[in-house]
């Protein structure tokens, strides 16, 4: 998938539907979210994602399809 960037809308499979919601930012080193460390560098970067229905989550870019 082509680079994401903030404001980018987004969809994912999550729990049995899709998920729906906007990409925050870019991850390229290790963070902390929701209690859980993701694991992330430049050559493996992950896009912090916001759900419309307000939660946020580490995805991979290849877990993210572009609305």
């Amino acid at each position: 998938m082509a680079d994401l960037k903030k404001g980018d809308k987004v969809s994912w499979n999550s729990h049995g539907g899709t998920a729906h919601g906007e990409v925050e930012k870019k991850v390229t080193s290790d963070t902390k979210i929701k209690g859980h460390t993701v694991r992330a560098s430049k050559d493996d970067p992950q896009y912090i994602v916001e759900s419309d229905n307000g939660g946020k989550a580490a995805h991979k870019a290849s877990a993210l399809d572009k609305a």
